[in-house]
């Protein structure tokens, strides 16, 4: 669910020229009828190049739009994803709506976090956990038997949709549904998602989920009570030894969205977990040291904040998180040269609240809210830099020079990455 990474420019193939004509129609459409007609015609090329695994051409339509236009990179993104999380296929005559969903799951250890292969057993009891507090009724489901790690998810739109097709298929004929042949390793962090994995489908046009049917009372929040008073015994035996948050399973992209963003104050609370108790010592007497970091310096275009911890009477950094902006979040204060030792300011009654809180402001209030106190800010926008031996990201000291998150050679050492 990472950003697209801009590589060096191509020629356009003539699907990404109509798939982004086909988006910027969309945008200028003055009637729904309009829409709808520019939608079935992206959605042709799409399906034809989800199916046929042409994902080159589908990166470069993405890519080019968002260059050009934040608001038709949104609709093409948003066509993207419908069409790789979604189908209808047909079964004994009848004509099905599927959808790939995910359940995320929050989780922070000072140890190792599970993923892999789910027994018989524990994937029977989440399933009917899913059943009864989270899909509408007659929605056939298939879960797949694996914990998946973010580096195990789907590499691309098209492998979304391959799955997609393979537990649709599943659910329908009520088979059980096969793990992957082979995963990807999962990276050690003190604090990663975990996903669920399920395809649901229902008769074409009927609710999929429970808070669509209007003689249901449930609603989206009521559900996801519902699903982590269940289904987190369970997941715990699954993931021991980890602290676990568990969010409501949706649609596939939405789901993994809201993840990526929620796991990095968990990440920040993480790591000063781990370095208190490591080092013995108070979150005060830590310090974080925050730099904006980017692939294209000369735009400053900030595309990840890099937070290193150090104690404040020593200037080595110790460790490290990464904080990832995702979409079209926007960095508004990468300029803004300070050290923001000082407390924000308290509210007035008669103080409207900001409509939108920036990237910077949430990693101040969450380094806040972890207990620290002294923080240093460097402005302007760094280069991403990474060691070439073991591949973790550099972060900045109090000077402003680019170094090695290292833990002292006597003390435990946490995970060899970064979030």
């Amino acid at each position: 669910m990472r950003r697209l990474t801009k590589g060096h420019p191509r020629k356009l193939s003539a699907d990404s020229e109509r798939l982004i004509a086909f988006a910027e129609a969309i945008m200028q459409s003055s009637s729904r009828i309009e829409e709808r007609r520019w939608e079935g015609r992206i959605d042709s090329v799409l399906q034809k190049l989800l199916k046929t695994s042409s994902q080159d051409s589908i990166d470069q339509a993405l890519d080019q739009c968002f260059k050009i236009q934040s608001a038709v990179y949104d609709v093409l993104m948003e066509a993207v994803e419908a069409n790789a999380e979604s189908l209808q296929l047909t079964h004994d005559g009848v004509t099905y709506d599927a959808l790939l969903i995910a359940a995320p799951i929050l989780a922070w250890t000072r140890f190792s976090i599970a993923s892999g292969p789910i027994s018989s057993d524990l994937l029977a009891t989440l399933s009917a956990h899913l059943y009864a507090h989270i899909l509408a009724p007659d929605v056939r489901m298939a879960m797949a038997p694996t914990l998946f790690s973010i580096d195990q998810l789907p590499p691309s739109h098209a492998a979304t949709l391959a799955l997609t097709q393979q537990l649709a298929q599943a659910a329908l004929k009520g088979s059980a549904s096969r793990a992957p042949a082979k995963t990807p390793e999962t990276a050690p962090f003190l604090a990663d998602t975990r996903f669920l994995l399920a395809a649901i489908v229902a008769p074409a046009g009927q609710p999929m989920f429970g808070w669509e049917v209007s003689h249901v009372a449930s609603t989206r929040e009521t559900a996801l009570a519902q699903w982590k008073a269940q289904a987190q015994p369970n997941l715990a035996r699954l993931m021991p030894g980890c602290g676990l948050e568990l969010m409501l399973p949706e649609a596939y992209f939405v789901a993994c969205r809201a993840a990526d963003k929620l796991i990095r104050p968990t990440s920040i609370h993480a790591a000063v977990h781990f370095l208190t108790h490591a080092l013995d010592v108070e979150p005060r007497a830590l310090q974080a040291i925050i730099g904006g970091f980017g692939e294209d310096t000369t735009l400053d275009q900030i595309d990840e904040y890099r937070i290193g911890f150090a104690l404040e009477s020593n200037q080595e950094v110790l460790y490290g998180v990464v904080w990832t902006l995702f979409g079209q979040e926007e960095a508004a204060d990468a300029e803004q040269e300070s050290d923001v030792d000082a407390p924000s300011p308290r509210l007035l009654e008669t103080d409207v609240l900001p409509p939108v809180v920036s990237p910077m402001e949430e990693i101040l209030t969450t380094l806040r809210e972890a207990g620290i106190t002294h923080i240093k800010r460097h402005p302007g926008c760094f280069a991403m830099e990474s060691c070439d031996d073991c591949g973790a990201p550099f972060f900045l000291d109090i000077e402003g020079e680019l170094v090695h998150a290292e833990m002292p050679e006597e003390l435990p050492q946490g995970p060899a990455h970064f979030h």
